[in-house]
């Protein structure tokens, strides 16, 4: 693919992500009989599947920056199955929103075309640190992903086998890219991800 439909692929998945509705590829893991939740509970858990869902819409965007810079085809490969596979996340959470009855980030289109200027850098940088720079995002991910099972309604079995689904694939795609040869990233690298994933929190909770 030349770097034109590259680049058009591009701008169809980001069109895709904020505005269309995803497909899955894999079971959508919160079956089973919805929880009894007070109103108080159900804006938490909706609140909480929001974040989650504006993290998948990073993903996206930033695998879709990450292989637009990508030296090497391996590489590129990694980081198009992982977006695939990011995929069925974005619409795990979607689906969970939606029977929560909450609403998905007002702020979508701002976050995607973010994350995507981080992944065109991060691929610039050279393969070793793009996919250094894929693991801290999983290892992170991981974090968070464990802290909102902390934070869910305990009744809440949907919502939590969505969660622990995706922290499982998150673990999955840190290993990958180091088995490929993702290199760590330095410590003010880190520290900066962990604020603006922060920022990104605190403000998708509430917009």
């Amino acid at each position: 693919m030349n770097r034109l439909d590259q680049l058009i692929t591009t701008f169809d998945l980001g069109l895709r992500t904020v505005f269309a509705t995803p497909h899955a590829g894999r079971p959508y893991p919160g079956t089973g009989p919805e929880a009894e939740l007070s109103e108080a509970e159900r804006a938490q858990a909706a609140a909480l599947m929001r974040v989650n869902h504006v993290g998948e819409v990073c993903a996206q965007a930033l695998y879709a920056g990450q292989a637009l810079t990508a030296k090497n085809e391996t590489v590129r490969a990694e980081l198009e199955q992982a977006a695939r596979e990011e995929t069925d996340h974005l619409a795990w959470c979607e689906t969970r929103i939606n029977e929560l009855g909450g609403r998905k980030s007002l702020l979508n289109p701002l976050w995607f075309g973010g994350a995507f200027g981080m992944g065109v850098v991060a691929g610039m940088l050279g393969d070793k640190w793009n996919l250094g720079f894929l693991a801290e995002t999983e290892r992170q991910v991981e974090a968070h992903l464990d802290g909102h099972l902390q934070k869910l309604p305990e009744a809440d079995a949907r919502s939590r086998a969505v969660v622990e689904q995706m922290k499982i694939d998150e673990a999955q795609h840190a290993q990958t890219a180091v088995d490929h040869g993702g290199a760590p990233l330095p410590p003010p690298v880190k520290w900066a991800m962990r604020f603006a994933a922060n920022v990104m929190r605190q403000t998708a909770s509430r917009i």
